[in-house]
């Protein structure tokens, strides 16, 4: 039996966005992939880059109906998954981490998915948006290091610019003492 198969048929007699905190379920916790871009460990949180696992309790997720065309399903369905990550009370950063996510995305993230038809795609697809904002948050770009133009460069662009002097001189009108 389908563990989350209980609250999908609550959602769609309410109605309404539910918001709930993710707990650990059958479908996470058993398989450690399953999910596109490896992004669920086997201790049931949401990887990011080695060092960095957020647990999937730290994780709120809000369904409501996605918008749009695709008729009845579409009006019926809450499958639209925005999930919420508070990163100031996140305990899986260093401070280090945690002021540049900060300083770059802000104190919470939020990420919405409504591309499929299915709730637990959907809320795949925004976990794996966000694992990929806070990566691309966390990457600390290599510093460039100052070179000195070679003498041949050096020579090839006073070369070039002599040239094009050259024709730019020859597309004159002629001179009076020519």
């Amino acid at each position: 039996m389908n563990p989350l198969r209980p609250f999908l048929i609550a959602v769609r007699v309410d109605r309404v966005a539910m918001r709930f905190a993710c707990t650990p379920c059958a479908c996470f916790s058993s398989q450690s992939v399953g999910h596109a871009g490896g992004v669920v460990a086997s201790d049931d949180r949401l990887v990011v880059t080695d060092s960095v696992r957020i647990p999937r309790h730290e994780l709120a997720v809000t369904f409501s109906p996605s918008g749009g065309p695709g008729g009845q399903h579409a009006n019926k369905a809450a499958t639209r998954a925005e999930l919420t990550f508070d990163v100031e009370t996140s305990g899986a950063f260093t401070d280090v981490q945690r002021e540049r996510v900060l300083a770059k995305l802000g104190p919470v993230v939020r990420v919405v998915a409504d591309d499929e038809r299915s709730q637990l795609r959907n809320r795949t697809l925004a976990e794996e948006r966000l694992a990929e904002r806070l990566r691309s948050a966390l990457h600390v770009p290599r510093s460039r290091r100052a070179t000195k133009p070679t003498h041949g460069s050096q020579r090839r662009r006073v070369e070039a610019k002599k040239q094009r002097g050259e024709v730019k001189r020859y597309r004159r009108p002629p001179s009076p003492e020519d």
